[in-house]
């Protein structure tokens, strides 16, 4: 009995964390780029209570006995399933339609990626513009450096073609290619990503190192949408459904456990 009580107690905390899981996809529902989370589980070590030769004379049993001690969390994944177009008033708004991440230099100088492509232009130390995230970020070039502009263009005419190149119009309108392409990156593993805030991913081991897609033919180019954002991709309704079995879940491990007291409680009664 005391046995049913620890694995009814980490059937709990499993829970607890599954719960803690949908609640924060509930919450970010309209995160741009956000990605749904999934909880795995996996059983705990299992004690042998009986082999399948234990009888007293010998005789051999086709099966054994053993008793599971719980279960525990495995992973929390995540699904990089194509969230929603959304229309987006902002012109330097970019949305991926694809496998591939868009390419930020953090503030630590180090790379990270995301599919929140909600950018803005910024005006930098030169006097030029820098294409940034709404944290100030910089936003990386298919060669993997920042991407600027000079001082002479202006932020609103600037246009981005589906292959991410930048575009604006001369002197007589016709729209002429900076030279400059938003970069994308895939991963060989993409829910082996490193989740850091912000919408932000970094590469790990199990994800491997970040393609670039300007250089790699090897997989399948992604798309820009100039003017859209890239919703998440968390269905409501499925969530609900699997925050009221996780809830009976929970309960029902708090059943076990009252159960279980009330059995040791009626067992501590007999020896009076």
């Amino acid at each position: 009995m005391v046995r049913s009580l620890w694995s009814a107690a980490t059937g709990m905390m499993a829970q607890q964390n599954n719960v803690d899981t949908i609640a924060n996809n509930l919450a970010n529902v309209n995160t741009t780029g956000y990605k749904m989370e999934v909880n795995e589980f996996k059983s705990l070590l299992y004690q042998t209570i009986q082999t399948r030769t234990t009888t007293a004379n010998g005789v051999r049993k086709p099966i054994g006995a053993q008793v599971g001690l719980g279960v525990r969390n495995s992973s929390i994944t995540s699904e990089f399933v194509q969230g929603p177009l959304l229309d987006s008033e902002n012109p330097s708004s970019c949305a991926i339609v694809g496998k591939g991440f868009f390419g930020i230099r953090g503030e630590d100088g180090q790379n990270y990626y995301t599919r929140n492509g909600d950018f803005v232009w910024a005006l930098n130390a030169n006097g030029g513009l820098s294409l940034t995230t709404t944290d100030g970020l910089q936003v990386l070039n298919s060669n993997g450096q920042p991407i600027t502009l000079g001082g002479n263009y202006i932020a609103d005419k600037v246009q981005i073609g589906s292959n991410g190149m930048l575009m604006y119009p001369d002197d007589n309108g016709n729209v002429e290619e900076l030279g400059i392409t938003i970069g994308t990156w895939q991963f060989q593993n993409s829910k082996g990503l490193d989740k850091v805030g912000d919408s932000l991913y970094h590469p790990t081991l199990s994800s491997g190192a970040a393609m670039n897609e300007a250089t790699n033919d090897n997989v399948d180019k992604s798309t820009i949408r100039q003017g859209y954002l890239e919703g998440s991709n968390v269905q409501i309704a499925e969530e609900m459904v699997n925050l009221i079995v996780a809830q009976r879940a929970y309960e029902s491990n708090s059943k076990v456990i009252t159960t279980s007291d009330s059995m040791m409680e009626i067992a501590n009664q007999l020896k009076r």
